[in-house]
């Protein structure tokens, strides 16, 4: 063939810029699809085993059809004899080719039956399709965090899909607010949770119960918000039923919870009416825990609490008539308050505080009789000052002990004496008994470890460095609880986080201290692992030197 094909279709160019404009993509990559339409076509006319390609001028709509035969340098080096040739058989064609370039052969152009038109129209609906996707994905993955307005498309197993205009959106059942019932058609507003690329192009996920929709909501609502005056710190929901929303203002002149509630509640009530009536107990956050908890819990009104900053736990003591409410119905309050404020909260009547505490006046007046050998009038005088273990009295300073009414530096210098004559006395037992059980003395050596741990640990099978190296910081200090109640340690990985945290609380051994105790019983394999290493290295030097 003497002349490359040539077809002037300036009519082709007309349907590629409208489709560009109705899906919203590049006229380029509209084109592109026509040319692999046209490629498709070509193959399918002279071959697929050719390597046949279109190309349409972007100016003036020409389509030109062209068989392309790679040049190689050897025989040896031809993997297709269709598609390639060897530089020698090239060059009878066309001198001046070289090795790396193609051979152009121009086709005519196709007269498009119906089936090769179908083919084709086939393939530009496909790459329409998928640059249509692309664009969606790039529009809406810098969207996540945005609220978006759209309108019901269908129904699917309780899954509504939601058509936003240039994309659709999927709120999934479990991200729509409980007995929410939605018709084809019906305007949606939701919160664009995530965006995927997957196989069947990209996923936009929206939500209605996520906390993050109702910060948004009173953005839209409260134009201090959107200003950065009121400062939304944290949400907790029940989607549909209840909400709680700690606010905080940046200015002092500014009530950010009269704000958000507005004028007789207009501000409020608009977005209460959105999430279909979830009542919002809107909460001025505190930068001090415990005043933000008991804000927390409103409406409940708080008598006490008692801080526990480690375990990030807090103990609230509130009146016996107000604990249903502080308690909410089925817990909801008292959830809500906890995932607020990210404490967890225990309820306590103040006739149940009361009788705690009385239990606990009691064991440790006893602990203090049985140890010190002395009588209850002293051991009342020793709890009511705060002290809590035998060691507090052993090391305390002489002075302390005798400030406390009713003592002198007598009886101060005898009740340490008495205190640390007792502890000698269960260390040397504990000894005895860490012995008996055959506790390695690498073991004892350890530091944080006394002797009447090391003798717990020995009763827990614990008996070398390589036996405490294994263990995990939890499992060391559920093994030095005094009392485990039905707890075990198989069953440690079976409790939740909770219910561990509180039964860890009563350890004698900080989650600090724990890490340290292991980390100095393992310290023996790094020094293993560093030996052949150093060995190795000064053999490598005496090598070098000689």
């Amino acid at each position: 063939m003497d002349s490359t094909i040539e077809q002037g279709r300036p009519e082709l160019l007309q349907v590629a810029d409208a489709v560009a404009r109705e899906k919203g993509i590049e006229r380029d990559e509209v084109l592109e699809a026509m040319e692999q339409a046209i490629q498709k076509a070509g193959r399918n006319k002279y071959g697929h085993e050719h390597d046949i390609r279109a190309h349409i001028d972007r100016k003036s709509g020409e389509i030109k059809l062209a068989r392309y035969i790679e040049v190689v340098a050897l025989a040896e080096e031809v993997e297709n004899e269709v598609t390639q040739l060897t530089l020698e058989q090239a060059q009878r064609k066309q001198a001046d080719v070289a090795v790396g370039e193609f051979l152009i052969d121009p086709l005519p152009p196709i007269d498009f039956g119906r089936i090769a038109a179908q083919t084709a129209k086939q393939v530009i609906v496909q790459k329409v399709r998928d640059a249509e996707r692309k664009r969606q994905f790039e529009e809406y993955k810098g969207r996540v965090g945005e609220v978006v307005n759209g309108l019901v498309k269908r129904v699917e197993f309780g899954n509504v899909v939601v058509d936003l205009g240039r994309a659709e959106a999927l709120l999934r059942r479990d991200e729509s607010i409980p007995r929410e019932h939605f018709n084809n058609g019906d305007r949606v507003r939701a919160y664009i949770m995530d965006v995927r690329e997957e196989p069947r192009g990209p996923q936009i996920f929206v939500s209605r119960a996520h906390p993050e929709f109702m910060t948004k909501l009173f953005t839209q609502e409260v134009p201090e918000i959107y200003d950065g005056i009121i400062e939304v710190k944290s949400v907790a929901r029940d989607p549909g039923s209840r909400a709680k929303i700690a606010v905080l203002s940046n200015d002092s002149g500014i009530d950010p919870v009269g704000a958000c509630v507005g004028m007789r509640g207009s501000r409020v009530q608009a977005v209460v009416g959105e999430l279909q009536g979830e009542k919002i107990d809107i909460i001025q956050w505190s930068q001090d825990p415990a005043t933000f908890i008991v804000n927390g819990l409103a409406p409940a009104e708080v008598a006490k609490v008692v801080l526990d900053e480690e375990a990030n736990r807090i103990e609230v003591v509130v009146p016996d008539d107000q604990l249903s409410l502080a308690i909410g119905r089925r817990g909801q309050n008292v959830r809500l308050a906890s995932k607020l404020t990210g404490w967890e909260i225990d309820i306590l009547t103040e006739e149940e505080e009361s009788q705690r505490r009385q239990e606990e006046f009691h064991s440790r007046s006893k602990m203090f009789i049985d140890a010190l050998d002395v009588d209850d009038v002293i051991a009342h005088l020793l709890v009511t000052e705060g002290f809590t273990s035998v060691e507090e009295v052993a090391f305390v300073p002489v002075e302390e002990l005798a400030s406390i009414e009713g003592f002198d530096e007598e009886v101060g210098e005898e009740l340490r004496n008495r205190a640390r004559d007792y502890m000698e006395r269960v260390d040397e037992e504990a000894t005895s008994r860490r012995r008996e059980l055959g506790v390695d003395e690498e073991l004892a050596a350890v530091e944080g470890l006394s002797p009447v741990m090391l003798a717990q640990l020995g009763e827990n099978g614990v008996k070398t460095l390589d036996d405490l190296a294994d263990l995990t910081g939890d499992e060391l200090r559920f093994i030095l609880l005094r009392e485990k109640g039905e707890a075990t340690l198989d069953g440690l990985l079976e409790m939740d986080d909770a219910a561990l945290r509180s039964l860890l609380l009563l350890s004698p051994m900080s989650a600090d201290e724990a890490d340290v105790v292991i980390m100095a019983a393992r310290a023996h394999w790094f020094e293993d692992e560093e030996a052949p290493e150093s060995g190795e290295g000064a053999a490598g030097g005496e090598g070098e030197s000689a």
